[in-house]
């Protein structure tokens, strides 16, 4: 295998690249001292546009340097879009990073994810669908990938856990840079049980509002399908959806969310055509995947982190009654 060294970092350091250019830098060259002796113009020649943005490929080398270091000692491993790690089915999209940082592991690349998102703000009932979802999608073995935000995402990452599989997070920051602050601890059991911590950008790189509608691209671009637990008319849940769509995923809302008093976008979403569903049962049967046995109502089980969660369901619904829901 060709020793790439620096050469994705550097090319994921190059401003003013659009995705596919980045991809073409990343087939076009295999080693890090091809690029690192090209100039702007040499760039703009093979993209075949100028780039408006003024740079120095010495300083772009000192920088991908400087993430090589920031993620070593942050514990944050990265794989390109040209190896055969890269997760398959991000591979498929029209727009996945050339870069992918994580920490922990990637999805094993066998099963199918579900991406379970929604409104930060939800209601007793959506939150306590988004918990069983997740939690049943585990019990047959399948992980989950949502975006750690509070609310619906938390949720469905405890289900997803509480069903005995790894957990997936995508983050519009640095994969160091848990946001927000209060789901860290929710962020260490991901990672303690097996789970990713993923980012497209750089470690250090803080949340900003833009990076949030990319990195649902990622979710979606991630998992098979999505499910639309609650979102009211301007939620960053639809535009996961409308990737989903677009990517060719299947979609789903949840039954809890069409109904609620902030679930407009998810109504709008069932009215459209989306499948309306109850529970992860109907996923199953349409990935045509084996339910595995799971304790039944009432039977208690420790969670990975020892506590014991008999009464998840209970659980999500008491933390959604507070606008705030820390995890």
């Amino acid at each position: 295998m060709v020793d790439r060294g620096l050469l994705d970092l550097i090319i994921n350091r190059i401003p003013g690249l659009r995705i596919p250019e980045r991809l073409v830098l990343c087939e076009k060259f295999d080693r890090e001292e091809e690029i690192s002796i090209l100039s702007k113009e040499d760039i703009e020649k093979i993209i075949n546009r100028p780039l408006k943005q003024s740079w120095l490929m010495d300083e772009l080398c000192l920088q991908a340097g400087q993430d090589e270091r920031t993620a070593r000692f942050r514990g944050i491993r990265w794989v390109s879009w040209t190896s055969g790690d890269y997760p398959p089915q991000l591979r498929e999209i029209y727009d996945p990073p050339a870069v992918l940082f994580f920490r922990g592991s990637l999805p094993d690349p066998e099963k199918p994810l579900a991406a379970v998102v929604g409104t930060r703000r939800p209601g007793p009932a959506a939150a306590a669908q988004a918990y069983d979802i997740s939690r049943e999608l585990g019990a047959a073995g399948l992980s989950v990938v949502s975006g750690l935000a509070l609310g619906i995402d938390a949720l469905a990452h405890r289900g997803n856990l509480e069903g005995g599989v790894p957990t997936f997070a995508v983050l519009g920051s640095g994969a160091d840079e848990i946001y927000p602050a209060g789901n860290r601890k929710l962020a260490m059991r991901i990672l303690d049980n097996g789970g990713g911590i993923l980012s497209e950008y750089v470690p250090g790189m803080k949340p900003f509002r833009g990076n949030f509608p990319a990195r649902n691209r990622i979710i979606a671009g991630l998992a098979r399908g999505t499910v639309i637990v609650e979102a009211p008319a301007r939620s960053g849940a639809l535009i996961t959806a409308r990737f989903a769509l677009e990517q060719g995923r299947d979609l789903w809302v949840a039954s809890a969310g069409t109904v609620s008093s902030c679930g407009a976008g998810t109504a709008k979403l069932a009215d459209d055509g989306a499948k309306v569903i109850h529970g992860a049962a109907a996923i199953l049967a349409e990935w045509k995947w084996t339910v595995l046995p799971f304790p039944a109502a009432g039977e208690s089980r420790a969670g990975a982190d020892g506590e014991i969660s008999s009464g998840g369901r209970e659980l999500a619904a008491s933390l959604a009654r507070s606008l705030k829901i820390n995890l």
